[in-house]
């Protein structure tokens, strides 16, 4: 008798991020002597997984450590065919997932985009941290503006809320306390993502699967997370499998001019 054993163990890549599951579940059917593995993702967003496999007797159509993109809002993905090599032999498989959201395997993007600066219209504020700043943007391009606790923030880009937080109280300067950051994440249409962080107490005015225009208000800055005062925070990602980001310099449309990549120490003043 052949033997089928199948065993499903996922785990989850560690973001600062976030703590929570996402909506993606994997399962598998058995047809005749080959099994076929499915997603479901309903999240608003695609999310990548790569697959990570051990068989006995056994192959897989996709090729191990691959990475996939599973679509928003899809049933029934075909991911893989498990076949057997000798079918009078027993067999069995497992497998171990580790999957983040955006398409993690993505590398263009539309680098010419015009931002608009994420505060109110006829506002002035400075870039207390730049791109690669020497406090919290070691690694990463993205900007601090100085708006104080309560100051409504705006959508630099059009795009649909994936994410949002804004049941924290708590911050400050040490990176124990990122798990506190209340923000909005935003997919673009060229598969980038926003990051609005920091924003105070119930102070997200969206919500997820929302569509947002340019310009439009989506919550209120503040100081939670890791943050030694009162801004926003605003950096655009590549999401990657592993949890990291490649980080974008964004292109804004301030009073000095379009097309500006703003820096560290200068104010900027929005009228569009």
């Amino acid at each position: 008798m052949k033997k089928i054993f199948a065993l499903f163990l996922f785990f989850f890549s560690v973001l600062v991020l976030s703590q929570k599951k996402w909506d993606l579940k994997f399962y598998n059917e058995l047809v005749g002597s080959e099994y076929v593995i499915y997603a479901d993702n309903s999240e608003v967003m695609p999310m990548s997984v790569k697959f990570s496999f051990k068989m006995t007797n056994l192959k897989s159509s996709l090729a191990n450590d691959k990475i996939i993109v599973v679509p928003a809002n899809t049933k029934r993905f075909f991911v893989a065919k498990i076949t057997p090599v000798n079918p009078g032999e027993g067999n069995q498989f497992s497998y171990t997932t580790t999957f983040n959201f955006g398409n993690a395997i993505q590398e263009d993007f539309d680098e010419d985009y015009l931002y608009v600066l994420p505060f109110a219209k006829g506002k002035t504020h400075l870039i207390f941290q730049g791109y690669y700043g020497k406090f919290s943007h070691q690694k990463d391009a993205a900007l601090d503006f100085d708006l104080k606790i309560g100051d409504p923030v705006y959508a630099a880009r059009e795009g649909t809320v994936v994410l949002t937080e804004d049941s924290n109280h708590h911050g400050c300067p040490t990176i124990s306390c990122a798990k506190f950051n209340n923000k909005v994440l935003i997919m673009h249409s060229d598969g980038t993502f926003a990051d609005y962080a920091h924003l105070k107490y119930k102070g997200v005015a969206v919500k997820k699967g929302d569509e947002i225009k340019k310009g439009q208000l989506i919550g209120y800055s503040g100081n939670t997370g890791f943050s030694s005062g009162p801004h926003l925070h605003f950096g655009v990602f590549i999401n990657r499998i592993d949890g990291s980001r490649t980080f974008i310099k964004t292109k804004f449309k301030t009073s000095q001019g379009e097309g500006i990549l703003l820096e560290e120490g200068k104010t900027y003043t929005r009228n569009d």
